[in-house]
């Protein structure tokens, strides 16, 4: 069922929206939520807390693209339970790729930093733009969608070195960039 049908089931409030989000959206938002997690049971319950949160958001808001509004929700929600389940221990598997990447970004602690860390996201989103496809891929299925290297590695059809090695150049080309454009490291 194409996406904008989905919408408007919402706005008819028929239950059958939920339904017809889960069976196309369904796996992504486990997926999702299971590389951030690393637990099936509390990915379900992210997926689950996902499909509330557009029953309760749609109306008013119309969602275009359907797909990237539910994937940030489930992304939100399984972060917000990731913090919680591990505030007083480490979880290395979502804890490694986001360390893989924090020298990229300045630390957000006063509203001015706050202003520039959305400017920094202006900036990673025209970095983006001159990867090529493939690099695009990898940046966001690793490092927003946690997809672990094993997992990117069989996608692409490789070795997990060549994906490790792949990111890594595209860590240092995102620093670079970020430096050349006046961002402060």
């Amino acid at each position: 069922m194409e996406d904008k049908k989905i919408v408007d089931l919402f706005f008819e409030r028929s239950e059958q929206g939920i339904a017809e989000l889960s069976e196309k959206y369904g796996p992504l938002l486990n997926r999702i939520a299971e590389n951030i997690l690393g637990s099936r049971q509390d990915a379900e319950e992210c997926v689950n807390d996902t499909y509330l949160a557009v029953w309760n958001t749609v109306p008013p808001k119309r969602p275009d693209p359907l797909v990237s509004y539910v994937c940030r929700i489930v992304r939100n929600l399984a972060l917000k339970k990731y913090h919680a389940n591990t505030a007083k221990k480490r979880n290395s598997t979502y804890d490694v790729a986001l360390e893989e990447i924090a020298d990229c970004f300045p630390a957000a602690a006063s509203v001015e930093e706050a202003l520039e860390a959305k400017e920094t996201a202006a900036l990673i989103n025209a970095f983006l733009e001159t990867l090529d496809e493939a690099g695009r891929v990898l940046f966001v299925r690793r490092w927003w969608y946690s997809e672990s290297i094993e997992a990117l590695a069989a996608l692409f059809q490789t070795s997990r070195h060549n994906v490790s090695v792949r990111l890594s150049r595209i860590r240092k080309a995102l620093k670079k960039y970020l430096e050349k454009e006046g961002v402060s490291l």
